[in-house]
């Protein structure tokens, strides 16, 4: 029989909610020999729906994309940091395309048995934009989702 929990998809997107999900992967990962994935998708549905709009000329489109492409790998590098810290071992990947899309298809390419997200909070336009993509991956998963939230998560990673 296989173990209930053995790898896990985390979404970060940069918010203070999504390192904190990661810490509690890492505190998770010290506990039960996981594989621990994260992940940062680089909205390239959003920018394509602002550009057909025409909310984005071509060019602040691409600039865009280009920025969101440096946070993530910088967000995910700090990840890597977080966990190398406390001596576990991570995966990164940066993907494009819709978030929760990308986050669901992380999921089952890793064979991963869960998806953590970050509870949401911060201001409310970014907080719309996160909820919504946490609804879509919680409908449309095929494995279990954790939602965390609160500040244990950052207490379980400083205790490790």
């Amino acid at each position: 029989m296989k173990k209930p929990l053995s790898s896990l998809v985390v979404a970060i997107n940069g918010s203070d909610s999504s390192i904190s999900a990661f810490k509690y992967a890492v505190a998770l990962g010290r506990e039960l020999p996981l594989r621990i994935i994260a992940a940062y998708v680089v909205d390239t549905a959003t920018i394509r729906q602002l550009a057909l709009s025409r909310i984005f000329v071509p060019d602040e489109g691409d600039e865009y994309e280009r920025s969101l492409e440096e946070s993530g790998r910088r967000y995910l590098s700090f990840c890597a940091d977080l966990a190398a810290a406390k001596r576990i071992r991570v995966e990164t990947q940066l993907r494009r395309g819709s978030v929760a899309g990308e986050i669901i298809r992380a999921a089952e390419e890793t064979n991963s048995d869960c998806i953590v997200l970050g509870g949401w909070s911060g201001n409310s336009a970014s907080r719309d934009v996160l909820l919504e993509a946490n609804r879509e991956i919680l409908k449309s998963a095929h494995c279990s989702v954790l939602i965390v939230k609160g500040p244990e998560a950052e207490a379980a990673y400083r205790a490790l």
